[in-house]
């Protein structure tokens, strides 16, 4: 009984991480964002304009892929420890979530990867941003409800070997 405890504490302090990892990502999202606001306010697209926007395109991808490698550790910790204490149709969806999220992590770093078409204005550069942040925003909260699913499921477990505990 504490073996499970201590699967699903360490699952619930591995989801406060994570969303901490969402932060810092979102803060790299608002980089550019800020970035796109003062070149378009300038309306002047230089060579240095784009390099900046290319070097915080860097740095987001990083984040992002920081983000994927934590997720990647918590999936696999899940999907080895889950198993033994969730039922099997609950552990299916929750790996079901685990591809979904996959998929819109490596969607969003293959776009970031890319680089500016030739001759790509700053009409092509703004359609560019809001493809990022819609697609940023999708994977928080696909993240964010696979976390409060898991949770919601996880703290009942807690309480119930908690008072189980208790009583004996």
């Amino acid at each position: 009984m504490l073996d499970t405890l201590a699967v699903i504490n360490r699952v619930i302090a591995e989801h406060r991480l994570i969303r901490g990892d969402l932060k810092t990502t979102g803060a790299s999202m608002a980089d550019i964002e800020a970035l796109f606001a003062l070149h378009k306010a300038t309306a002047g697209w230089s060579q240095s304009s784009i390099r900046e926007i290319e070097d915080k395109k860097a740095e987001l991808l990083d984040g992002v892929d920081w983000l994927w490698q934590g997720l990647k550790r918590h999936f696999g910790f899940e999907e080895r420890a889950l198993p033994g204490v969730i039922e099997e149709a609950v552990m299916k969806t929750i790996i079901q979530d685990h591809k979904k999220i996959a998929v819109l992590i490596d969607q969003i770093k293959t776009f970031l990867a890319e680089g500016l078409p030739e001759g790509g204005g700053q009409k092509e550069m703004l359609k560019r941003k809001a493809t990022i942040q819609e697609n940023i925003r999708h994977i928080t909260e696909v993240v964010e409800e696979h976390s409060q699913y898991e949770e919601i499921i996880l703290n009942k477990m807690k309480k119930a070997l908690e008072a189980s505990t208790v009583q004996l």
